[in-house]
């Protein structure tokens, strides 16, 4: 379960006025009654909070109404809204419009802390040469007319969207989030509401947004809650992770014209083809990428709409395997071919059962089990086809190398779970933090310059060299493939199978196989020094 707080009394330049109707949606919901409708099977029970002069727009709804006068009783009833949590929190405001699958995007993240953020355009930013790329981790590389070492923490007056631009981010993390008081150097976008939180942050964040109350006479007007709650975590050392609404849909409504400029802007947008996007893994290996996954997702979804299980996807994929490795028992060239192909479409449909289980939302421990399972397995069931293959036609006794290869991909496994869950029970690395009374962020900038500056020697420089020379096209896929994952696997077995005898695809595992394990061993080795 997600813990659900609904910010109804957000401050900020437009306030919505009373219950906006979204007129040209089915039964023309209110835009909060709708996110209440989206967020039930979230948490049924949501906590509002809202100022009393509004709290009879969010009256009639299920969950907990908290009524404030001011900003720092909105902050105090955030605090014991969260402090106490068990699960992880979604705080977003009342006023959102917003994609289901966006919501799902959101809380589904693997990051201890998820802000939703747009950056603001290039040519809308002051004093900007226009010429260069984003800003990285530590907010660096925006190269302006000023090198951003010498640019000054400003309190920025500039809006996007509705909303003062005081934050500063990174690629992946915000770096710094300013107010009417705090001071951000650069600014170059804002916060737009949605935040998920584990609960290992709540503690922090409560104590946090208790601290910040008690200076409430220091924030202005058109500082928005949602904002001041990433201050709190960002100055308190906690790496709030970033992410933009890319083909999703997000807007904040302030009134029965936007809400119809909203609903009309949001019906260009395909939902069920992003989430038919999402339900392909970003970081799947060359082979998958570029011959499975680009029509794979289409099966995906015939199969969800017809009802078909993830686990009946994993039964066919089994049923392919088990035929391949009969084919290939028949030591014929046809059997060999027959082969090659069954299990291309056995490891197509491997990749189908997991979109499946992401696109209809049906996951389970079940499924998970017989997916790992039954890949080991096809896997392992084909090789002995292979060397039953190769002994009835005569090609000699490939068992031996059947075996080492086995051993080879068994070690590997046992590589790859027992370093997962290593990484699992090491401590995160720490930001620097930064006292909410201090008003300029140079601080906090200066430490994560040190940060950065540490991270550049010895191992950690070359894990470093390394991380960079992945953004060249060609050593990405480079590094996808010799790590020999189980597409690649696949794909090796039906190649050379189907032009050459058992003995070479053997030797081709077993050589790539060991690459690959030295390769992997070298890099968690370097990595557990760093």
């Amino acid at each position: 379960m997600t813990r659900v707080v609904l910010l109804g009394s957000s401050p900020g330049p437009n306030p919505p006025a009373h219950r906006p109707l979204l007129a040209a949606l089915p039964g023309s919901p209110t835009v909060t009654g709708r996110l209440h409708g989206q967020l039930a099977s979230l948490d049924p029970h949501p906590v509002t909070i809202v100022r009393a002069d509004r709290a009879r727009d969010h009256e009639g709804y299920p969950g907990t109404l908290v009524t404030t006068s001011d900003l720092a009783g909105d902050l105090r009833a955030l605090a014991d809204a969260v402090e106490d949590a068990t699960e992880s929190l979604l705080i977003l405001p009342a006023d959102s419009l917003i994609h289901d699958e966006l919501i799902y995007q959101i809380t589904k993240s693997k990051r201890g802390a998820l802000a939703l953020v747009a950056k603001e355009p290039r040519e809308l930013r002051e004093g900007l040469a226009g010429e260069n790329g984003d800003a990285d981790d530590n907010g660096e590389g925006d190269d302006d007319r000023v090198p951003i070492d010498e640019a000054e923490p400003e309190i920025s007056d500039r809006l996007y969207e509705g909303l003062a631009v005081r934050a500063r981010v990174g690629k992946s993390r915000v770096i710094s989030v300013g107010s009417a008081f705090h001071a951000v150097t650069r600014p170059n976008a804002v916060l737009l509401g949605p935040l998920h939180l584990h609960h290992k942050h709540a503690a922090t964040l409560a104590e946090a947004a208790r601290e910040l109350a008690g200076m409430a006479h220091l924030l202005g007007p058109e500082d928005d809650l949602a904002q001041l709650l990433v201050l709190c975590l960002v100055r308190r050392g906690v790496s709030v992770g970033v992410r933009g609404r890319r083909d999703l849909f997000f807007r904040r409504i302030s009134g029965r014209q936007a809400a119809d400029e909203a609903v009309a802007e949001m019906a260009g947008f395909d939902e069920d083809r992003a989430r038919l996007n999402n339900a392909v893994k970003g970081a799947d290996g060359f082979f998958t990428t570029y011959f499975v996954s680009t029509y794979s997702r289409f099966i995906a979804r015939w199969a969800a709409r017809r009802g078909l299980t993830p686990n009946q996807v994993t039964l066919i994929s089994i049923f392919l395997g088990v035929a391949a490795a009969a084919g290939f028992a028949t030591g014929t060239r046809a059997g060999s071919v027959a082969g090659a192909v069954l299990i291309y479409f056995a490891f197509v449909f491997d990749c189908v059962d997991g979109q499946v289980a992401r696109y209809a939302r049906k996951f389970g421990v079940l499924g998970a089990w017989l997916d790992a399972t039954f890949d080991r397995f096809k896997e392992y069931v084909v090789f002995a086809g292979l060397a039953i293959g190769a002994a009835v036609a005569g090609q000699g006794d490939v068992w031996t190398l059947a075996l080492v290869a086995l051993a080879v991909q068994s070690v590997r496994h046992l590589l790859d779970f027992s370093y997962g869950a290593a990484s699992r029970r090491k401590p995160p690395s720490l930001l620097p933090t930064l006292d909410l009374a201090v008003s300029a962020d140079t601080a906090l900038r200066q430490k994560l310059a040190e940060r950065k500056l540490s991270r550049q020697t010895g191992v950690r420089g070359l894990l470093r060299m390394w991380s960079r020379a992945g953004r060249v096209r060609a050593v990405h896929w480079a590094r996808k493939m010799i790590v020999f994952p189980i597409g690649e696997r696949f794909a090796a077995i039906a190649i050379t199978a189907a032009f050459f005898e058992p003995r070479i695809t053997f030797l081709t595992l077993v050589i790539w196989g060991s690459i690959a394990a030295a390769y992997t061993l070298t890099g968690r080795l370097v990595r557990s020094l760093a």
